[in-house]
């Protein structure tokens, strides 16, 4: 028999305080739970990615949106919150940060090691969790090393071993148990202890055979989370499951198929399950800004289909939690009402992140010997770069910082796509500037210098957590994509000197530049998009001379073009770009395909190609502003004659472009 619910005092729930400082209340199932009823509470962390430190090893600085040693003083606290509490965690655990590489690429795993992923979660006493797709990212060998180091049961009822799926679900070899039924002790509303089975199912991502084909091809396969989910839940009411709570490293989408990668929704649907806990997105749920407009989809409530659910963003940033009120049918429980709620260990104040819960010291203690074995490993050169990096000139030329970011995302699609039905379809490849001053500074700005290069100058190259995506369209879209780039600078009269040249208003994120074509930029036109990416200029026409292969680029051709989630999924609002036109979701972030890359080359040469530059506007210049060090790189700038005019305000330096 598993272990008895946590459970405590109702005069100790209303004595104590949290592990956040405030007063512990109780929930109001718990308040009114009957002699018949009881009130159970389901807590998730998803996608932790190893993150069980609030530390960011890219910025080498402490992070206070992230560790799973600060959402385990969130766990700490509900379970002073009831009598009846359950942990549960939803999978993407061993990579994601430079701790899991440093796990599984330096110091590996022997047998009887512990993973500091499994350190912190055996602390804090799971009860099962699921895979998610990351898991494989090491191979089959490495994760079945950690998954034998915890504690608690892992389940998945859609991956199974060898290479055959069986005629009927139930008769696949699976990998691991497709679901556990815990026989537990529950607290009624009277304080008497009754007996419940809880049944526990998870699923991953079918997509993972696809994702790291080169780790499972020949070992597993996999089949539709919902398929799966029809023919193993019944099976687990046949055997007395009181319960069913659904482990679904799947997003929330509504629309149906048989291979989906976001099914949360429809296992919502399938018949005997109570509870969904979901992730894989890194999205929170319920919310105010995710899923609002999804029909069978309540984001105020937490509800799927009418079922509770919840997603807890990522990086232990939420802990998920479900509350379920059971009535005893008999020598059945049922659930008869349920809350759903993501609590974040953070919060914004005066356009900084503060803290709302402190670590759990147990944590920290158990995971120095990592920490500091980290450190060590980010600090560590792990190849070099023939020229230096800099964003300083970004904005008005083609940049280094931009283009080794392309570079890396070209190499990286180019080997997944080989063997597709795109590996003749020419690939572009979109990147823009992050650092590059304005509103956050004169002081940021891309500027790692030639020489060695470690794992923590990759946060220089890329600041967002973003993951690779790959989006096929026309030349003509190629275009648009341009055209709206292009807005970021303002019209400049012909033949007019020291105009400002950039508007302010445009995030430089929004900048892309797509290498493999050459193109040129008429500031002479009006911009053709506003910053929302409306039409604002029918007629206008910056972009210019544009050319794939040396010649005019066919408007009806297809191309592929790498970039990040944000700007597939349709961020920015770049006109035909969104999330129709994605036809890769690679399961690697931009920022580790650069380390990466740059561990294949050795030596990385950034050198810029100069693939776009101004159009000439004879007797013309303008200004701009840029951090006070561009001028120790002004003579790396080819493609432009560049002038400083003198300092700018707030420790900018100011320059003149010659048109």
């Amino acid at each position: 028999m598993s272990r008895l619910l946590h459970s405590v005092s109702r005069r100790d729930l209303l004595a104590g305080a949290s592990a956040a400082g405030a007063l512990i209340m109780l929930h109001p199932f718990s308040a009114r739970a009957q002699g018949n009823q009881a009130h159970l509470r389901i807590m998730e962390t998803t996608d932790i990615h190893v993150n069980v430190l609030p530390y960011d090893y890219y910025a080498d600085k402490a992070n206070d949106t992230m560790g799973l040693s600060r959402t385990a003083s969130l766990i700490d606290a509900v379970r002073k919150e009831s009598a009846n509490a359950m942990l549960i965690d939803n999978g993407d655990l061993l990579q994601g940060n430079p701790m899991g590489d440093y796990i599984a690429y330096e110091k590996g795993l022997k047998d009887g090691d512990l993973h500091p992923i499994m350190k912190g979660m055996n602390l804090l006493g799971y009860e099962c969790s699921t895979l998610g797709n990351h898991e494989f990212n090491y191979g089959l060998s490495f994760l079945d090393k950690v998954l034998a180091g915890a504690n608690f049961p892992f389940v998945c009822a859609n991956l199974i071993r060898g290479t055959e799926l069986a005629a009927n679900p139930r008769d696949d070899k699976l990998y691991l148990k497709p679901y556990v039924i815990l026989d537990k002790k529950i607290k009624d509303g009277s304080g008497a202890e009754q007996p419940i089975r809880i049944g526990i199912i998870g699923f991953v991502p079918p997509q993972i055979m696809v994702w790291d084909l080169k780790n499972l091809e020949g070992n597993v396969k996999t089949r539709g989370i919902v398929e799966a989910a029809r023919a193993w839940v019944p099976q687990m009411k046949e055997e007395g499951a009181d319960i069913v709570i659904a482990l679904s490293h799947s997003g929330i989408d509504v629309k149906q198929g048989d291979m989906m990668e976001n099914a949360s929704f429809f296992v919502a649907g399938v018949d005997g399950v109570d509870a969904v806990f979901t992730g894989h997105q890194h999205l929170v749920f319920p919310g105010k800004k995710d899923f609002q407009s999804l029909e069978g989809v309540d984001a105020q409530k937490g509800t799927l289909q009418g079922k509770p659910a919840v997603m807890g963003g990522f990086w232990g940033s939420h802990m998920g939690l479900i509350d379920l009120m059971l009535e005893r049918d008999g020598s059945k429980w049922k659930v008869v009402s349920a809350t759903s709620e993501a609590r974040p260990i953070f919060e914004r104040v005066d356009n900084k992140n503060k803290p709302t819960v402190p670590d759990d010291k147990r944590i920290i203690a158990a995971l120095e010997q990592d920490h500091q074995a980290t450190l060590a490993y980010v600090r560590r050169p792990v190849g070099k770069t023939s020229a230096p990096l800099y964003s300083y000139f970004a904005l008005v030329a083609d940049d280094p910082s931009v283009q080794v970011v392309s570079q890396a995302q070209t190499w990286y699609l180019r080997d997944i796509l080989k063997n597709t039905q795109w590996k003749d379809v020419p690939l572009l490849s979109a990147a823009a500037p992050f650092k590059a001053g304005g509103r956050n500074g004169a002081d940021y700005y891309t500027d790692v210098p030639a020489g060695d290069i470690a794992i923590k100058n990759v946060a220089d190259l890329y600041l967002y957590p973003n993951t690779v995506r790959a989006v096929e369209i026309t030349g003509a879209q190629v275009k648009e994509w341009l055209e709206m780039s292009a807005g970021i600078f303002n019209r400049i009269e012909p033949g007019k000197a020291d105009q400002a040249l950039i508007n302010t208003d445009f995030p430089s994120y929004n900048f892309d530049v797509i290498d493999g074509v050459t193109y040129k930029i008429d500031l002479s036109q009006p911009p053709k998009y506003d910053t929302k990416g409306g039409l604002a200029n029918a007629g206008a026409n910056r972009v210019v001379d544009l050319m794939f292969d040396g010649k005019p680029i066919d408007m009806k051709k297809k191309f592929v073009v790498a970039t990040n989630n944000y700007r597939a999924g349709g961020g920015g609002n770049f006109p035909d770009i969104n999330a129709s036109k994605i036809i890769y979701e690679a399961p690697d972030t931009n920022r580790d395909v650069i380390v990466r890359y740059i561990v294949s080359q050795g030596t990385i040469n950034p050198s810029a190609d100069d693939n776009w530059s101004f159009a000439p506007l004879p007797g013309t210049s303008a200004l701009f502003e840029t951090g006070a060090k561009a001028k120790d790189f002004i003579a790396e700038v080819k493609s432009l004659k560049i002038e400083p005019v003198g300092e700018g305000e707030a420790g900018f330096a100011r320059y003149r472009i010659l048109l």
